[in-house]
């Protein structure tokens, strides 16, 4: 029995060893160990534009700059604009009243601790060139695939 699992483990490892050679990655060529010099950081979009989500209950991109927003447990600049309090003044989209809503789905006079870094789950968005082929398909065409397969 020890001679089967010695076999196979060195199988396993010698399957991983081949595989690993194989194996693309957005490093192309380069070692690991390489220093190559890094490319020039990507503008962040700044066009104020609401985007398509592509399924239900997607959170919204960030359509515009946050570097230097100051998001931590004393500040969070999102909400200057953002809170319920604020948006008549900045005319910014209000966050989602589930931002209001605890863990037991009871609601607060104020955005609930756990929705409060916002970053967590929206991001802003960079003028950059797709590093992969995007085969995501949304929820829409989902459902027009399917209408049409009817």
């Amino acid at each position: 029995m020890k001679k089967l699992i010695t076999l196979l483990s060195l199988i396993g490892i010698m399957a991983f060893a081949v595989a690993e050679n194989q194996v693309s990655t957005l490093r192309g060529s380069a070692d690991l160990l390489d220093n190559e010099t890094a490319p020039r950081m990507a503008n962040e979009q700044n066009d104020d534009q609401r985007r398509t989500r592509d399924y239900p209950m997607a959170p919204p991109t960030i359509p515009h700059k946050i570097d230097g927003y100051q998001i931590d447990l004393k500040v969070n600049k999102c909400l200057s604009c953002h809170n319920r309090q604020r948006v008549a003044d900045s005319q910014a989209p209000m966050i989602s009243v589930t931002h209001f809503m605890n863990r037991d789905g009871n609601f607060l006079a104020d955005v609930s601790p756990n929705r409060y870094f916002c970053t967590q789950c929206h991001a802003s968005q960079l003028e950059v060139k797709s590093l992969l082929i995007n085969e995501f398909i949304s929820m829409d065409e989902i459902i027009r695939q399917t209408d049409q397969g009817h």
